[in-house]
C-alpha cells in the first residue's frame, strides 16, 4: 500500500503514514512523532505525516491543531464572533475576546435555519431553480434542476445559460459550507451537452475564493462538470451521521427540554452504543451544564436498541 498503519492514542482509529510522508524503511514498532494531515473520513482513519522530532513512550496527543472556529476566524479576520452563551466564549482562545459578543440577537433564527438546511440533500434557490447533493463512497453527485424557469419568455438556450449561471455560485457555496471534497460531478440544468463548456468561466470564478483551492477539470463525455477538492476535514454529512452524531442530537433535545420546561425533571435514555459514544465527551457534557446549570442525566436502555432513533426523552415524576 506504499505506507504503514500507525497506532494513535486510545480512542482514535489507526492512522495511515504514506511512504512519501516518512514510512519508507521504518521497522515495525518504531515510535514516531506525527501530524494529522487529513481527518478520518469515508470509513478510513486519519492520514498522518512524520515530524522531525524525538518520540518515546505510549502514543499520546502532543497538541491540537486549529478547530473550525479558529480556521474560520483566520479566513475572516474582520468578522465578529457571536456566541449564544457566556460559557462558550470562555472556551475560545483569548485573542478572540475583542471580537466576541454574547447573544445572537436577530441572527439566532437565521443561523438556526441555515444549519437545518445544511442537513437536507436538496437546495432551493429564491426565484426558482434547485439542486440535490448525493454523496457516494466514490464521489459526490450534484444534480441541478430548472424547475419553473424554463418557461421564461426568451430563447431557451439563453434562459438555461442564465439559470445555470445563477446555480453555479450557489453550488460552489454549498460545497464549501458542507466541506464536500474528493471527486465532485455536477449535472447542469437542461443545457445541451455541447453548450456546457460555455460555463467554464462561471465555474472557475465561483471556485476562485475557496481556501481549499479546488480544481475545475472540465466536462466529461456525458457533459458532467468535474471538480477535484482536496480532502482535509470530514464533510458535514459524515459528522451528522453515526452513533456519536445521533447521541449529540439526543443531548441537544434533552437540553431544550430542561431549558423550556424548568419545573420538570428530564433524562435521556439511549441505546448502549449511543451511550458509549457520548459518555466520554467531557466537552459536550460541560457545554450542557453551561446551558442548563446541571450535567445531563443519561442511562442505557436495551429496549430501544433497534428504534429508528436510538434515544428517547424521559420525564421523571
Amino acid at each position: 500500500m506504499a505506507g504503514a498503519f500507525v497506532a494513535l492514542p486510545a480512542g482514535s482509529a489507526d492512522g495511515f503514514l504514506p511512504d512519501t510522508a516518512g514510512a519508507a524503511g521504518l521497522p515495525e514498532g518504531s515510535p514516531l512523532a506525527l501530524r494529522v494531515i487529513r481527518g478520518a473520513q469515508g470509513g478510513k482513519g486519519p492520514r498522518v505525516a512524520r515530524l522531525e522530532a524525538a518520540a518515546e513512550g505510549p502514543p499520546r496527543l502532543l497538541g491540537r491543531g486549529p478547530g473550525a472556529i479558529e480556521r474560520l476566524a483566520a479566513l475572516h479576520p474582520e468578522a465578529a464572533i457571536l456566541v449564544d452563551r457566556p460559557g462558550l466564549s470562555a472556551g475560545l482562545p483569548a485573542e478572540f475576546r475583542p471580537r466576541m459578543t454574547v447573544g445572537l440577537g436577530d441572527e439566532a433564527q437565521h443561523a438556526a435555519e441555515i444549519w437545518a438546511a445544511l442537513a437536507e440533500a436538496e437546495v432551493h434557490l429564491p426565484g426558482g431553480g434547485r439542486f440535490s447533493i448525493t454523496p457516494t463512497p466514490a464521489l459526490v453527485a450534484i444534480d441541478a434542476d430548472a424547475t419553473s424557469l424554463t418557461g421564461e419568455r426568451r430563447g431557451k438556450k439563453d434562459a438555461q445559460l442564465a439559470l445555470n449561471r445563477r446555480l453555479i455560485p450557489a453550488i460552489a457555496r454549498h460545497i464549501r459550507l458542507r466541506h464536500l471534497s474528493g471527486a465532485i460531478v455536477i449535472d447542469l440544468a437542461g443545457l445541451p451537452q455541447r453548450q456546457r463548456p460555455l460555463l467554464t468561466e462561471a465555474f472557475q470564478a465561483a471556485l476562485a475564493n475557496d481556501p481549499q483551492k479546488p480544481r475545475f477539470l472540465g466536462f466529461t463525455g456525458l457533459g458532467l462538470a468535474e471538480i477535484q477538492r482536496s480532502r482535509t476535514h470530514p464533510p458535514l454529512h459524515e459528522l451528522l451521521q453515526g452513533a456519536y452524531a445521533e447521541a449529540l442530537a439526543g443531548l441537544a433535545s434533552l437540553a431544550r427540554a430542561v431549558v423550556e420546561r424548568p419545573g420538570e425533571s428530564h433524562a435521556l435514555a439511549l441505546s448502549p452504543a449511543l451511550l458509549g459514544a457520548i459518555e466520554g465527551d467531557t466537552t459536550a457534557r460541560d457545554q450542557f451544564r453551561d446551558r442548563t446549570g446541571n450535567y445531563p442525566a443519561l442511562y442505557a436502555d436495551n429496549a430501544i436498541e433497534d428504534r429508528p432513533h436510538s434515544w428517547r426523552l424521559v420525564t421523571i415524576v
